[in-house]
């Protein structure tokens, strides 16, 4: 086994960026392996702040390699300005990142549509970055790979195809200019030569990675619960977010996984629209947000609040085969009196220990809480045992209630903000 994955178990934005700098010191290689730029993973080193929509965090550590898997979906300008500004900060990236020459290329007329869905208020909150209609034109086999680049005669026939189909949904729908495959085209192989160095079949690196023995670690993107197909469909994103979404969306066997991180915060958030049973819409949900400072890195949206979801923590352990969890933002609880967790629904007098499976339901959840006293955390606690007693019962707890250890617990956004069991 020489494969471990970190994987979100809410709704996103766990931290899971920072888990993954952290623990990437023990790895050599760091994949993303699906979603795209609507991803948005936040990491401080020496109180500078990285964020990321599509490299891999790990690549912050200058002697690691980096990949982009198959799975993933490109934003050519994206891309382009984090290479930029990695290069600038930490030198060139040629020869320790790659690009899977599979992966597939968000086009003008995704990014439009999904504007144009999402200000129609038809939409489900998405981040407006065409990942969806991305993802539509894969499974329709009409979407341009970084490999169909290579040939100018092959990419325009593909290419005239696709846009004909795009620009007659937003010209029907909403009456859109179509957009010109030719200039499409032309920016498409500008875009190659510029990535040309770091594209490759990452399935035969990945090979010759594991036959040298250097340990790969897979980056998650979202959360379980914006999962396509185990998430609260519709109000998910377009992707896999499970752990067993890495071997698809990299190509790695998944007989080579070992550990699984799942990284959850100590309350939980959500970004735009679906169902949320444990929020909070009062002051204590306005201060969980400010305090935690719980706005979107892609889009900078409000996050909405609430306290810990042990239903979707079960469920989402379970789904993944979590073997060690990883508990984030412990600090931003510091300083309230009282603290809820909701240990099971109700749903028409039954009790659930998971959600339910549809989203029809969560409309009628009433969540169980039980209430434990606050406590005060100074952000300098680096052993489990300098942590508050108040603080251990919270973590414990958790931990007996879902029967796997929490192995990690930040207490601040810095590296070196983390207890480590």
């Amino acid at each position: 086994m020489g494969a471990d994955i970190v994987i979100g178990l809410q709704w996103g934005d766990e931290a899971k960026g920072r888990f993954v700098d952290y623990i990437s010191e023990n790895y050599d290689v760091i994949v993303r392996f699906q979603g795209g730029a609507n991803a948005g993973h936040t990491v401080i080193v020496q109180d500078k702040k990285y964020i990321f929509h599509l490299l891999p965090s790990g690549l912050i550590r200058k002697d690691k390699i980096g990949i982009i898997g198959a799975g993933v979906l490109i934003d050519p300008d994206i891309l382009l300005e984090e290479i930029s500004f990695i290069e600038k900060e930490l030198g060139p990236l040629e020869g320790r990142f790659f690009i899977d020459e599979r992966a597939n290329i968000v086009l003008p007329y995704h990014k439009e549509e999904d504007f144009l869905e999402e200000s129609s208020k038809k939409g489900v909150g998405s981040t407006r970055k065409g990942i969806a209609y991305a993802y539509r034109d894969l499974y329709m086999r009409m979407g341009i790979r970084l490999s169909d680049l290579k040939d100018v005669n092959w990419l325009s026939d593909r290419l005239k195809t696709a846009a004909e189909f795009n620009n007659q949904i937003i010209g029907a729908r909403y009456g859109h200019v179509p957009f010109d495959w030719k200039v499409m085209r032309d920016e498409l192989l500008i875009f190659f030569g510029q990535i040309r160095p770091y594209v490759a079949d990452t399935v035969a690196l990945f090979h010759s990675y594991l036959e040298e023995n250097k340990k790969i670690l897979f980056e998650g993107a979202q959360g379980t619960m914006l999962d396509i197909f185990f998430g609260t469909y519709p109000f998910v994103t377009s992707s896999h977010t499970i752990s067993s979404g890495a071997p698809v969306g990299s190509g790695i066997p998944p007989t080579c996984i070992g550990r699984i991180y799942g990284v959850f915060k100590a309350y939980t958030t959500r970004v735009g629209k679906g169902p949320f049973p444990t929020e909070l819409t009062g002051e204590e949900g306005k201060y969980i947000r400010e305090k935690g400072n719980e706005y979107g890195a892609t889009t900078g949206r409000p996050r909405r609040c609430g306290w810990l979801d042990l239903p979707v923590l079960r469920y989402s352990a379970f789904v993944n085969g979590v073997t060690d969890l990883v508990m984030t933002k412990l600090d931003v609880l510091s300083g309230l009196e009282k603290i809820k967790v909701a240990v099971h629904y109700k749903l028409d007098g039954k009790k659930l220990r998971f959600p339910p499976t549809s989203i029809l339901d969560y409309e009628r959840l009433e969540p169980h809480y039980i209430e434990m006293e606050g406590f005060e955390l100074e952000g300098n606690e680096r052993s489990f045992q300098e942590l508050p007693e108040n603080a251990k019962k919270y973590v414990n707890f958790i931990e007996e209630e879902l029967k796997i250890p929490v192995k990690y617990i930040s207490v601040g956004p810095r590296r070196d903000q983390l207890i480590v069991r």
